[in-house]
């Protein structure tokens, strides 16, 4: 196994330092590495792209653990693998919320999504509500996390950032990562009533 660079080195160091072009760099260097490893181990239920992005999350969150004995390539690969195998995990323990899994009020809400809030019954309210915490329910714990942080507590990317440690970067993948996911679980139960 081959030796770290100096410019893998110099590279990191950038990025910690809050660098986005390196970080860039960064992406554009190892995206064929990161894409040809999720296209081999890629789950039933997830989008290439959306595990790609997975992947490059997990490397920023633990860019500041690359200790330089390998080449980053390698290290990345790891994190490839591992996002993989723990994306294959999490939907063997998981499994997709079906419509037949909700209250009928909570049935009932996916049916009214398009009228306003503001004309929704109380016990529409609740319902709604509980069908969101349904939802999160199934987001991996540090997606779920950062939602809740962010919509549920009207908490700011810097007052996360100070409350975490993450990176505002990392914040902001994983918010979009758990939006997405939600939108996909949504637009699942809105098909099962209608193909």
């Amino acid at each position: 196994m081959g030796k770290a660079t100096s410019h893998d080195a110099a590279c990191v160091s950038q990025i910690l330092r809050g660098d986005v072009e390196a970080a860039e760099g960064l992406v554009e260097r190892v995206r064929p590495l990161v894409t040809a490893i999720v296209r081999r181990r890629l789950p039933r239920r997830t989008e290439e792209a959306d595990l790609v992005q997975m992947v490059f999350l997990r490397v920023f969150t633990k860019l500041d653990q690359y200790a330089g004995r390998v080449p980053l390539e390698h290290w990345v690969s790891r994190i490839a693998i591992n996002t993989c195998l723990n994306e294959m995990r999490r939907e063997r323990s998981r499994p997709e919320l079906r419509r037949a899994d909700l209250s009928a009020e909570q049935d009932e809400i996916l049916d009214h999504l398009d009228e306003g809030q503001e004309k929704w019954q109380p016990h529409q309210q609740v319902a709604a509500r509980e069908l969101v915490e349904q939802i999160l329910q199934r987001l991996p714990r540090r997606e779920n996390l950062i939602i809740a942080m962010l919509y549920l507590e009207g908490l700011s990317l810097q007052e996360i950032h100070e409350s975490t440690g993450w990176s505002v970067m990392a914040i902001k993948l994983l918010a979009f990562r758990a939006r997405k996911r939600m939108q996909k679980t949504l637009k699942h139960l809105l098909q099962e009533r209608f193909p």
